[in-house]
């Protein structure tokens, strides 16, 4: 088994901050129906409080208030799966309420010795 982590990109405005009741309940089904497969997940913040942190040079780093790039989508939630290969992963990220945005799939790298 493998572990992937799904991205959830949507346009913000959309969801609602608070996010809507319905898509809590949209969420809250996946879970019901995925529970299983799921390492965890969680929704974000508004991109509003995000800070960027760059590296500029060897010791140097800028901060930013707000997200890396701007965009119509945002990083809105992401859930953490265990799958067997990409295409149980897919099978997942299909069921993830998403509205009109999209949801990247990218397996986890394993770093021996690293925390997690």
């Amino acid at each position: 088994m493998t572990q992937y982590l799904m991205l959830i990109y949507q346009d913000e405005s959309l969801v609602g901050d608070p996010p809507s009741p319905e898509v809590g309940m949209e969420h809250m089904a996946f879970i019901a129906a995925n529970g299983p497969a799921l390492r965890g997940g969680n929704g974000l913040e508004s991109a509003a409080t995000a800070t960027t942190v760059r590296a500029g040079g060897p010791a140097d780093f800028m901060i930013t208030d707000g997200p890396f790039a701007e965009t119509k989508e945002q990083i809105v939630g992401y859930y953490l799966v265990e799958a067997a290969d990409l295409d149980a992963a897919i099978a997942l990220a299909k069921q993830v309420p998403m509205g009109d945005g999209c949801v990247e799939v990218r397996p986890i790298r394993v770093v021996p010795g690293a925390v997690g």
